[in-house]
């Protein structure tokens, strides 16, 4: 029983005697914080300078413009020798064109021109040789989306051809010209419209163009209409203008049909207020087939029905093999 009261006071002894060595340290360390004064002028002396990061430019802008550039050669030949009893008539032909579209885009406003220029020739043995393809188009269009497909729009449009446009026939056996039928600006069209244009997606448009003026003109007077005469183009006889208020829908469509071929296609209809009945329509199509980076077939063909220059529907038809660089590549 002593041992255990003795054992029990040494306990008491070591847990509420004397501090600990842990409790004097802690009570060491705890310190009343500097309360010195700095001198202003040691603050002054001693202040963090303001230091100045460089920090490089990258240099980047945004362009808001794009670009897209074709330009080319297309042939057709054939040649036959003097003996050859299938019969054929030896021919060359060549086209050259040029295309070029600049495309502007930013938020809602949008941009578009291009310019579309194509001539060409074609010869046959013991003939004269005869235009083939001759045409200068260049459309501009400004448009203001209001939603995700559709558009406010403004365009403007002129169209023409390069050489002079013969009607031929036959004197005393041979191939002769017997007359001038158009020229440069003879017709010319400047056309200006207002509508509304649904764009689903890159490859397709469709303009409505409820408020559209077209002016043709006539500036050769080989091809003028005279006194006493007819109108040809629609302008009336000792005239050079004529000026048309109209309804006009214009569908374009470029798309890729596979990785090397490709589909591209225009339809206008422009309707005189005057006789909406009788619209004038044109189709154009362009089928191009890829070969190698510049070797490409191309066919096209052209529909056209316009009762101020014929009753009956025009067309044109072509298939050509011919080298195409495409810039950007």
């Amino acid at each position: 029983m002593l041992r255990k009261l003795t054992f029990v006071l040494t306990l008491l002894v070591s847990l509420f005697g004397t501090p600990t060595f842990a409790q004097v340290n802690l009570k060491d360390l705890r310190e009343k914080p500097d309360s010195k004064i700095v001198n202003a002028d040691t603050i002054k002396e001693n202040a963090i300078k303001q230091i100045n990061v460089p920090i490089p430019k990258l240099g980047l802008e945004v362009n808001y413009w794009k670009h897209w550039t074709k330009f080319g050669l297309n042939a057709n030949q054939a040649s036959f020798s003097d003996n050859w009893n299938a019969g054929g008539v030896n021919s060359m032909s060549l086209m050259g064109l040029f295309w070029h579209k600049a495309d502007y885009t930013r938020d809602r406003f949008n941009f578009v021109s291009e310019l579309d220029l194509k001539y060409g020739k074609i010869q046959n043995k013991d003939q004269l040789a005869k235009k083939n393809n001759d045409r200068i188009f260049w459309d501009n269009k400004l448009s203001h989306k209001f939603s995700e497909k559709w558009a406010l729009y403004f365009s403007f449009t002129f169209e023409s051809q390069f050489d002079v446009g013969y009607k031929y026939g036959k004197v005393d056996g041979e191939d002769a010209i017997i007359d001038t039928i158009s020229a440069f600006m003879a017709p010319g069209y400047f056309t200006e419209s207002f509508g509304l244009e649904y764009k689903p997606d890159k490859t397709f448009s469709l303009r409505i163009g409820t408020g559209t003026a077209r002016q043709t003109l006539i500036l050769d007077n080989r091809i003028a209409p005279k006194e006493g005469g007819s109108a040809v183009y629609g302008v009336e006889p000792g005239e050079n203008f004529r000026n048309d208020l109209a309804f006009q829908i214009t569908a374009n469509l470029d798309r890729d049909l596979s990785k090397n071929l490709n589909l591209k296609a225009r339809y206008n209809l422009f309707a005189d207020y005057k006789k909406l009945s009788d619209p004038d329509n044109r189709l154009d199509l362009t089928l191009t087939a890829k070969i190698t980076k510049l070797v490409n077939v191309t066919a096209n063909g052209i529909l056209v029905y316009d009762s101020d220059q014929s009753g009956k529907v025009q067309y044109n038809q072509g298939l050509a093999l011919g080298i195409l660089f495409s810039l950007p590549r």
